[in-house]
């Protein structure tokens, strides 16, 4: 499989363009699908593991931050 090299996220967003392939990868433990993640130059890169090619999502820490108490708190599950 291909590895990412750089983040996507659109031009004005005001994310960085990290250069991901060196990035140390940690998967999730559990739950659907496989969620990997990397800290990167002080921003939290987030991929999908069966498709690593694809374009990551790169988050600032409070960004991060508020992803993690949201996603904790039940706003994406599934109804």
């Amino acid at each position: 499989m291909a590895e990412s090299t750089t983040s996507q996220a659109p031009v004005g967003w005001g994310k960085p363009d990290l250069d991901l392939t060196e990035a140390d990868w940690q998967s999730s433990s559990r739950g659907a699908g496989d969620v990997q993640i990397a800290f990167v130059e002080g921003f939290i890169a987030m991929r999908n593991g069966d498709r690593p090619e694809s374009p990551s999502l790169i988050f600032a820490p409070d960004e991060w931050r508020r992803f993690v108490l949201n996603a904790r708190g039940g706003e994406f599950d599934l109804t």
